[in-house]
């Protein structure tokens, strides 16, 4: 079929999950019109994928989402922590991570926390919230076949259930279609890391009394030690519904009709420590832990996300926040390449800036997985001496791209100990501001359009951003921080605001939709406010 006659859109996306549907409503945030298609029939019926961490629901957040989600995790709002015991019935258990978030009062990093909501409950709010944002989104239909050249993407896609073609051109395509990739596989991308960790089967059931047995503890994961009952007990309402990892020797050839009602019955019952506690078991599903991350994360117009660019055991929750997070990242580079204001170079940081966060995630999470001592997994202690924490490892990652200026490009992704001070390359630090009378964050400034902040020292580089923003047809919003009139955003007492972004009281910090800081003054660039950011701006946005 010739393009002529072909369906056209700016953006394809293949993969309907947690990654695809992100990318939908943060594409649909900013205006760009997309396709999404999902093979299955409906958004994930298992409750997987559980743990959203801060930087995750910053996004959501800023994205006008988060209250939303938030409500669809409301049954589960009050647990936190990892426990171990050899049976919920024993009196010896010990606490593993008594808490996910080390500090309950964390107002002063970020304007969110973390937040369990599952798979299946989170979805459905993303779907809602992409198809209101004009987000075109398909279920029951499946990428069969693409090409891509000079022009754009050329895609043929089926409806699975009339079994209808049809011919669809794009810009470009963002394939989350899941960790056995089609779109990956052709492209001949490999993978780097040890592979496949551990296997486990997932199994959902239905039980009254255990609520009895857990008693009041509201844990996220329990690890269950005993031998004849080892696993991982997930609560899903903390009332009837549950989950529980069982260890798979798939390796070993244990086939899933091994996992028959009746051993798994039994399974339950011996890691509750009571044989007669009632159990219904719902549903099952097989899954593979895994440590891979791909060599490369597309090309040209195609680009991998989530579990298609790289795999992760569940420990620390890493998996579809690193997901989540690559969408984001690639969400507003497109748009401004889509909307001419960057050039196409800019989209080769995607991979520069993903890619490394990934190598470093992944590694933490099976580090995590030796921590926990998770279920199926024998491997030994081989871990860093001092890893960060995992408050560390969501939020203080760092980039070192073409797109960052005045950032370490030889420093570690992740900092071993916490620090958010503003350094090219790491997430804006988070400020509590009045405006027009509202409070917000200034984390709550950053998503259509780069953001510079100045305080009433540095009035020039205000004006400057907004004379420069015009001359180069670029979205550029300017704001200053402080307490006099003519300031934009007034501060929470007793904050400063250039101490905190690691920078002068007459200083400027440049940050990108993204809310990654690009630039910041004090680094060799004293001059013309004007011709200093004209020349940043072109060298962020690779502008000629």
């Amino acid at each position: 079929m010739s393009d002529s006659a072909a369906e056209s859109v700016p953006v394809l996306i293949a993969g309907g999950s947690l990654v695809g549907l992100s990318a939908s409503v943060f594409l649909g945030r900013l205006g760009v019109k997309h396709l999404l298609v999902e093979r299955h029939a409906e958004t994930s019926m298992h409750p997987r994928g559980r743990g959203n961490n801060i930087r995750t629901m910053e996004l959501f957040r800023t994205a006008g989402v988060e209250p939303a989600i938030r409500e669809a995790a409301s049954a589960l709002s009050g647990n936190d922590g990892v426990l171990q015991t050899e049976r919920l019935s024993s009196d010896e258990q010990r606490w593993i991570i008594p808490r996910i978030d080390p500090d309950s009062s964390l107002s002063s990093i970020t304007p969110s926390g973390w937040c369990l909501c599952s798979q299946n409950d989170l979805e459905p709010v993303l779907l809602k919230y992409a198809r209101e944002l004009g987000g075109d989104v398909r279920f029951g239909t499946e990428l069969i076949s693409y090409t891509q050249d000079d022009r754009g993407v050329h895609a043929e896609l089926r409806n699975r259930e009339t079994g209808e073609s049809r011919a669809v051109h794009a810009e470009y395509l963002i394939a989350a279609d899941g960790p056995r990739s089609p779109v990956r596989k052709s492209m001949d991308i490999g993978h780097s890391g040890p592979g496949t960790l551990f296997h486990n089967v997932s199994v959902t059931f239905r039980s009254k009394n255990l609520k009895n047995v857990v008693g009041d503890r509201r844990f996220v994961v329990c690890y269950i030690t005993n031998p004849d009952g080892e696993g991982a007990l997930l609560p899903v309402d903390n009332d009837e519904q549950w989950v529980f990892h069982v260890p798979w020797a798939y390796d070993r050839g244990e086939t899933l009709d091994a996992f028959t009602d009746m051993r798994l019955t039994a399974h339950i019952r011996a890691a509750a420590g009571d044989p007669d506690i009632d159990v219904e078991i719902t549903g099952k599903a097989p899954w593979h832990a895994a440590n891979r991350v791909a060599d490369s994360y597309g090309r040209d117009r195609v680009f991998l996300a989530g579990d298609s660019a790289h795999e992760m055991p569940p420990t620390g929750a890493f998996g579809s926040n690193t997901g989540i997070q690559d969408a984001h990242n690639l969400a507003w580079k497109i748009t401004a390449v889509l909307r001419g204001w960057a050039g196409r170079p800019l989209l080769d940081t995607y991979q520069e800036e993903r890619r490394s966060v990934a190598l470093a995630t992944t590694l933490r999470a099976s580090q995590q997985a030796v921590e926990e001592q998770h279920p199926g997994y024998t491997a030994a202690a081989s871990r860093n001496n001092d890893p960060a924490d995992l408050l560390t490892v969501a939020l203080c990652y760092r980039y070192a791209s073409d797109a960052i200026l005045g950032g370490d490009p030889d420093g570690d992704v992740v900092p071993r100990q916490f620090e958010l001070g503003g350094a090219p390359g790491s997430r804006a630090p988070h400020l509590w501001v009045e405006r027009d009378g509202k409070r917000m964050s200034t984390l709550d400034l950053y998503e259509t359009s780069c953001t510079v902040l100045s305080g009433p020292a540095g009035k020039a580089w205000r004006e400057a951003a907004r004379a420069v923003a015009e001359e180069l047809d670029v979205p550029l919003a300017a704001y200053l921080i402080g307490n006099t009139p003519e300031c934009d955003l007034l501060p929470e007492p007793g904050v400063d605001w250039a101490q905190l972004h690691g920078t002068q009281d007459d200083g400027a910090v440049l940050v990108r939709p993204d809310g990654f800081v690009a630039w910041k003054s004090g680094n060799g660039d004293a001059g013309d406010p004007h011709k200093v950011l004209t020349d940043v701006l072109r060298k962020l946005l690779h502008r000629p």
